[in-house]
């Protein structure tokens, strides 16, 4: 026979968190303490009812109980590990309507030009990748294609254009 399963001193914490769960995470971490202790069910059955393997189960309660018992922090969601921004979005926003304001009324951003500016309201150097994405985060994108080639000669280009041969003809 399986043994009992532990943690009715942190009964009260999963049913609170049971009560405000905001994600699936949460939400099957509350039924992993509280389908073992409320239903007797066995980790293995509490493991299939939640949509997890015994071991990821049975680490989801000893987990809630250290950090509910207060030996262990909460872990960090994904999103607080994830942000790469170098500042919040609205010092971001803010830095770039500073930096761009002729560009809004439909002039050309030239990123190496306005990198040093964007380094001097941020207080650090960036990387021109980094400045590309802080851009890419706020929805600019490039509008303008690219430029000729400075060797090419503007009125063979113009001949071409005009004088190209179909790209098929009728037989």
């Amino acid at each position: 026979m399986a043994r009992t399963a532990s943690g009715v001193e942190h009964i009260e914490a999963a049913r609170k968190l049971l009560k405000s769960a905001r994600t699936a995470d949460d939400l099957r971490l509350a039924q992993s303490v509280l389908l073992p202790l409320a239903l007797g069910l066995s980790i293995e059955q509490t493991a299939l009812a939640i949509g997890r393997s015994s071991g990821a189960t049975c680490t989801m309660r000893t987990r809630f109980g250290k950090v509910a018992a207060g030996e262990m922090l909460a872990p960090r969601s994904k999103r607080e590990l994830r942000n790469r921004a170098n500042t919040n979005l609205a010092r971001e926003r803010q830095i770039l309507d500073q930096v761009l304001p002729d560009a809004a009324t439909g002039g050309v951003v030239i990123i190496p030009l306005i990198k040093p500016a964007i380094e001097a309201k941020l207080g650090k150097t960036l990387a021109l990748s980094s400045v590309y994405r802080m851009l890419a985060r706020h929805g600019w994108r490039k509008l303008a294609p690219d430029t000729h080639h400075p060797q090419g000669d503007p009125e063979a280009r113009q001949d071409w254009k005009k004088n190209s041969p179909a790209l098929w003809t009728r037989s």
